[in-house]
């Protein structure tokens, strides 16, 4: 197929188009290459990326989502014509809409309307979208289900991400857009986000400065694996018995205490962390579990990997990126 994919250097968009590529299809990769956090991360990712692509399979457009015209390239440089489009560009991160919120008007509303209309416009079948758990706010009732409310929010972060899932239902109905949203859950692993616990952590305890520990440790986060994350995305974008409008949990159906986290973390690095105890940040939530069994029904979607063996593999490739960040 031909495929379109935004926030291509990003976490999941590299990982994701390095897997699609490896299944035999075409893939345009979409990313404006900001500096929200290290662009030169970016530009690794995407050259990994293109280094396993046979020739011709991927390409890469830089651009912005609130730039139609880099939408549009995008379409171009598969002659028009996309099979499935994955937008997972979005400006992420729960803290930081509270300092900038501007930059999620622009990138999670004037972004995805930009890719709605181009979808509509190049008659694109299926569209596949990055949600979040996040939609779930202050939900208490655990683990959380599709089927709850998510009119809640508590961040700003999170209203942008449910309006996804609005404005999607709306084209869905309108246009005849098949849309499928993934509600992705605390992702982590190799070539993982710097704005991330794990590597927050991991960059403080090497360096012996104490890490911040928030609402006192007292948090549980359901952390999933990227590649686990990336069989679902596959199977979203490749399956054949979806309805015309689908919303999906993708997460590890564990809830793990981040204490525990940071016990195997520590195990990992071989290092003895210092704790700064904090109080909970505004717009976080105490706890996220996912309930896969929507997934797990119409996608086969089984996450494998525990934190016993996914942070010990990041951990392994923080120390080798650190170590080559260093001697360049």
């Amino acid at each position: 197929m031909k495929i379109i994919v935004t926030g291509a250097a990003g976490f999941i968009g590299s990982a994701l188009s390095e897997a699609l590529l490896a299944r035999g299809h075409e893939v345009t990769g979409l990313d404006n290459f900001n500096d929200y956090y290290d662009p030169a991360l970016k530009e690794a990712r995407v050259a990994r990326v293109a280094g396993h692509a046979a020739e011709s399979a991927f390409r890469l457009v830089r651009g912005d989502l609130a730039d139609a015209g880099a939408i549009a390239a995008a379409f171009d440089s598969l002659g028009g014509r996309c099979d499935v489009f994955v937008n997972l560009a979005a400006q992420a991160g729960v803290r930081y809409s509270l300092v900038n919120p501007m930059a999620y008007v622009q990138s999670n509303l004037v972004g995805f309307a930009n890719v709605l209309e181009a979808c509509r416009h190049h008659g694109t079948p299926r569209l596949v979208y990055a949600s979040s758990s996040s939609v779930y706010g202050g939900n208490k009732k655990l683990p959380f289900s599709e089927d709850d409310r998510v009119d809640q929010p508590v961040s700003l972060y999170a209203a942008t991400k449910k309006s996804n899932e609005l404005m999607a239902h709306v084209y869905s109905r309108l246009f005849s857009l098949q849309t499928i949203g993934l509600r992705f859950f605390t992702v982590y692993g190799p070539w993982g986000r710097p704005d991330m616990a794990l590597w927050l952590f991991s960059e403080a305890m090497l360096a012996g400065r104490p890490i911040k520990v928030f609402n006192n440790g007292e948090m549980m986060r359901d952390f999933t694996y990227i590649s686990d994350i990336v069989s679902g995305v596959v199977s979203a974008i490749e399956a054949r018995n979806l309805d015309a409008e689908e919303i999906f949990n993708i997460g590890n159906h564990r809830s793990e205490k981040l204490m525990r986290m940071i016990e195997v973390l520590s195990e990992a690095l071989g290092v003895k962390p210092k704790m700064e105890m904090l109080p909970m940040q505004p717009g976080d939530v105490p706890a996220t579990y996912a309930d896969v069994s929507r997934i797990r029904e119409k996608l086969g979607y089984e996450p494998t990997t525990p934190i016993e063996i996914g942070i010990p593999a990041f951990a392994k490739w923080f120390l080798e990126y650190r170590a080559t960040r260093a001697g360049s």
